[in-house]
């Protein structure tokens, strides 16, 4: 038998050609983001010499780069090698609302993407691929790199800035009395939730580095100081007592099922019979359509080991751990609050 060969649609392969070069221009983003070019251009225009004096760069080089960015709508080209910001790129701009410097620096820096180069080894092993980059997890290569952390904390901290308003809108926090935020970093989500539920008393639970952060950034201070406290926290080896609700954001999907049992099993063992638990996740539909859940889920593939689900997914881990999912609120963000109660 003859088989004839079918050539591949031009679209198709242009569809996936344009995926090879977005990650040229994703560490392009993330070289702007790591030398604070936007911020250089806040004032005004700047030609690619002044630029590349300013941060010590080789000018062609920078120009080549620019001009790439700029031709996506990163920065404009306004004359001849004359570079200002755009709408997008001053998101690339430190301090600014919804700036996303941070997580730009944090997804190109060499802890990110390296295992996604090694992302064969994570489906040959199931493990995932940073551990055979760096021979170690992800948390312990933090631990061990306090400049890389500090870069991820940033990261975190911008990117939960963004959604929080909208999650302490959207669920009503206030009928609980008291929250407990189980690994809840910095405190941004606490310290907006604390500000939209005037009557709630807040607990930011994490390790007592993280904690030591918080404490400098300063997000439970002022008016929201007397309604919140800190308390350390290792929620594999126990949970603090003493809230009705415990809250958690994106920390059940970093870890696989036997771990997360673990640590649901430790908040079955403080919340009481007539408190919560509130897991902040990302929003994996059981229909198989973009989303960004779909991306996030095969990061944790390659850098923790844990994994994105779907709702009958965390019904059934909820269970396993002696809580009865109770209701699924949508925030208008990725995130969904998945509302459990003790049984």
């Amino acid at each position: 038998m003859t088989t004839t060969m079918r050539a591949v649609p031009a679209n198709a392969a242009s569809f996936l050609i344009n995926i090879f070069e977005n990650l040229g221009l994703h560490q392009a983003v993330f070289a702007a983001a790591e030398l604070g070019i936007a911020d250089l251009l806040a004032e005004g225009p700047r030609s690619a010499a002044e630029l590349a004096v300013a941060l010590n760069l080789h000018e062609s080089s920078l120009y080549r780069v620019l001009r790439l960015l700029a031709s996506q709508g990163i920065f404009t080209e306004s004359s001849p090698r004359i570079f200002s910001n755009t709408d997008i790129s001053n998101s690339l701009r430190s301090g600014v609302p919804d700036s996303v410097r941070s997580m730009a620096r944090f997804r190109g820096a060499d802890f990110f993407y390296r295992p996604f180069g090694e992302i064969l080894y994570s489906l040959q092993t199931g493990d995932p691929a940073i551990s055979k980059v760096r021979g170690m997890d992800a948390w312990e290569y933090l631990q061990r790199n306090p400049d890389v952390a500090s870069i991820f904390d940033d990261a975190m901290t911008g990117f939960t800035s963004r959604v929080a308003p909208f999650i302490a809108a959207t669920y009503d926090f206030s009928r609980w009395d008291s929250v407990m935020d189980v690994g809840g970093g910095n405190g941004v989500l606490l310290a907006a939730i604390l500000r939209a539920h005037s009557n709630l008393r807040g607990v930011l639970a994490d390790r007592p580095r993280v904690l030591e952060r918080a404490w400098e950034r300063g997000l439970l201070g002022g008016e929201l100081q007397t309604r919140s406290e800190m308390q350390d926290c290792d929620f594999f080896t126990q949970v603090p007592a003493g809230c009705r609700a415990y809250l958690m954001k994106s920390v059940i999907h970093d870890w696989n099922d036997e771990d997360a049992h673990h640590i649901l099993s430790n908040c079955r063992k403080v919340t009481p019979k007539n408190g919560a638990l509130l897991l902040v996740e990302w929003d994996l539909s059981e229909a198989n359509l973009p989303s960004r859940a779909k991306f996030a889920d095969v990061t944790m593939l390659v850098m923790t080991g844990g994994k994105e689900r779907t709702i009958e997914e965390y019904r059934a881990l909820l269970a396993d751990a002696g809580f009865g999912l109770r209701a699924v609120v949508s925030t208008g963000t990725e995130f969904n609050v998945i509302e459990a109660l003790p049984v």
